[in-house]
């Protein structure tokens, strides 16, 4: 198992305050976000779920998965929910030059330009780093250019094959709270966990007078 945490603390979340970890508030609200799609299937059984619930979510989209897969990222935009930028080909920030960095951010960028069908309010400028690494520079120049950059406040850690499905489920339920940031991946290697916990956290969430927003 790799090293991650699952709940961001208040010392991370203060030294690096230039991104956002989570939005404090008083109405409940929590913002569900699922990176890595659209992939065949599994976004799909994901918009299910999440129309089953009465859920609205945020898909941080790889701009190769909307080329490869438009008709499942069309369903993402015409159901409700918002998309953000996660790179053209899910790059490690720290192990990528800014110049290719922000050239394959920008190239995810004009997918999703491509394929919104008109339904531009739903698309902000906003990017997740793949991994959550990305370097000083190439967040200056993100944030000039109008982006904000969207961490996470509770990690799932569905895509981690070494943890049971209830520990992934365990993840959420046990540290959310008003203005979480959640993340799921709506990805190949998370769906063992993902297929067990995602139904259990919205109802937990529903359950329990929690309101989806998207970002």
């Amino acid at each position: 198992m790799g090293f991650y945490w699952i709940k961001t603390n208040f010392l991370i979340k203060k030294i690096f305050s230039n991104y956002i970890w989570d939005k404090p508030n008083s109405e409940n609200k929590i913002y569900l976000t699922f990176d890595d799609g659209p992939t065949p299937e599994i976004t799909e059984w994901v918009l299910n779920q999440l129309e089953k619930y009465q859920a609205k979510a945020t898909f941080f989209c790889i701009g190769k998965n909307i080329e490869a897969n438009p008709s499942i990222f069309e369903k993402i935009i015409k159901k409700g929910h918002s998309i953000g930028n996660h790179t053209f080909n899910h790059l490690n920030g720290w192990k990528t030059t800014t110049k290719v960095y922000l050239e394959n951010i920008n190239r995810c960028e004009e997918i999703i330009s491509e394929n919104t069908f008109g339904i531009a309010p739903l698309v902000s400028k906003i990017f997740r780093p793949p991994y959550g690494k990305i370097k000083p520079l190439q967040t200056a120049k993100l944030k000039k250019a109008g982006y904000e950059i969207i961490m996470w406040d509770v990690l799932s850690a569905d895509f981690d094959t070494s943890i049971t499905p209830e520990k992934c489920l365990d993840n959420v339920i046990s540290n959310i709270k008003p203005g979480s940031i959640v993340v799921f991946h709506d990805s190949v290697k998370a769906f063992k966990n993902l297929e067990y916990a995602l139904p259990k956290t919205l109802e937990f969430i529903n359950k329990n007078g929690f309101v989806y927003e998207i970002l």
